[in-house]
């Protein structure tokens, strides 16, 4: 049965009936599906690590409706939030990668799926050996709103007047601030499995914006989805079922990525993409996409004489600030630059050649740099103006065997 809240959210929609009718066919749909499994939903994954899944219980995994598996790029001691985290079965997933020192908190507004994955948290701490994972009741586009403590106002507080419609949009307003059921900069990674689609049209841009805002800087989300190579078709679009199925919400592949871009995110990066579409409609084919992308490119950009080389194999690349890496070359860029290409764990390090300054510049006497006029740095500026020193051959071999010249 939908709450109270879900009616009262129904009335703040401004009268739409199609973007009411989606939100009750979705509410509608999984809370069966919670009850009784439902193989044609969404597309199925075959692909999960079986060590992560041998102490699920099978309704868990049974009643899991998902496209993709996240769980391949989480580390140990990291906090990882899932969007839409229906039965559970990811987050018990992660729980066991994170280990006892991380933390995995899903984020769901199917009561009927929440109810399913809290059912088995006590037995999941116990087999696994501790209990690192909380769900809470929210929509993934609107993360502050803890939908609980607001039913909870709403049980005492009935809604009969515009009076107390207004007490209770202010009473929303202050869990929000005050009590959010998803903090900002909460999290290491932000994970999803094929439930940004779900998500009204109207609330796509503010939904990516909250997957950007509980991350910390230097976070990431994974998320896997459905999206189509051409855009869905007005039959397609006026359908309720084929919105909770997972069509009539797919984002145009090319279209997805640029939501993240547009969010602030960088280093946007599809990790898998189902080689056969997963279904077919109006000569539209739809299929899942792992998508990885990071945050924390914004900042100061400050001179510490620093320069990057791109190895290739490409002859040009241009990263998302706009900077042009030209194979071989010493490009100069500023040590916010400097520390995203170069960073290992980041998605450009594998492809960049660091070329650190011989005298170190310290932060806080370092100049402002000009990024849009980055170009081919002079290694004198690298090594120093005055750099004069001269190396044997025998202080630097230039090989590790011998006889290698």
């Amino acid at each position: 049965m939908e709450s109270t809240l879900e009616h009262t959210s129904s009335l703040q929609v401004g009268g739409a009936a199609s973007a009411t009718d989606v939100e009750r066919s979705v509410i509608s749909r999984y809370a069966r599906a919670a009850e009784e499994v439902e193989p044609g939903l969404c597309c199925p994954n075959g692909s999960y690590d079986p060590t992560l899944l041998e102490n699920l219980p099978q309704e868990i995994i049974g009643k899991d409706y998902g496209c993709g598996d996240p769980s391949p790029h989480v580390r140990e001691g990291e906090t990882v939030v899932d969007l839409g985290s229906g039965s559970g079965k990811i987050c018990y997933m992660l729980a066991q990668k994170v280990g006892r020192h991380g933390q995995v908190i899903g984020v769901d507004f199917n009561g009927a799926m929440l109810a399913l994955a809290r059912k088995y948290q006590d037995k999941m701490a116990e087999r696994i050996g501790h209990a690192n994972v909380r769900f809470v009741k929210a929509r993934i586009q609107d993360m502050p709103l803890d939908i609980e403590r607001a039913e909870r106002w709403l049980r005492d507080h009935p809604i009969t007047t515009m009076d107390g419609m207004s007490r209770f949009e202010a009473e929303c307003a202050r869990l929000r601030r005050d009590a959010p059921a998803v903090g900002d900069g909460c999290a290491d990674v932000v994970v999803s499995n094929c439930v940004l689609n779900l998500v009204r049209p109207e609330d796509k841009q503010r939904l990516f914006s909250e997957i950007f805002r509980v991350l910390k800087r230097g976070g990431r989300a994974v998320i896997s989805d459905i999206v189509c190579d051409e855009d869905p078709t007005p039959r397609i679009l006026n359908d309720p079922g084929l919105w909770s199925g997972c069509i009539a919400g797919a984002f145009r592949e090319d279209r997805f990525l640029e939501h993240f871009e547009e969010a602030g995110f960088y280093g946007v990066e599809i990790l898998a993409r189902q080689d056969r579409p997963w279904q077919v409609i109006d000569g539209i084919e739809f299929r899942s996409v792992t998508v990885r992308a990071f945050k924390g490119k914004d900042g100061p950009c400050l001179e510490r004489n620093q320069a990057v080389i791109y190895k290739g194999p490409w002859r040009t690349v241009r990263d998302d600030d706009g900077h042009t890496l030209r194979r071989g070359e010493r490009i100069a860029v500023c040590d916010k630059t400097f520390s995203i290409l170069t960073n290992t764990e980041g998605p450009y390090g594998k492809e960049i050649i660091a070329v650190p300054p011989v005298a170190e510049i310290l932060i806080e006497s370092a100049a402002p740099f000009d990024c849009k006029s980055s170009g081919v740095r002079d290694p004198r500026q690298t090594k120093g103006r005055d750099y004069a020193e001269t190396r044997l051959s025998e202080d630097s071999p230039c090989c590790e065997s011998e006889g290698c010249c």
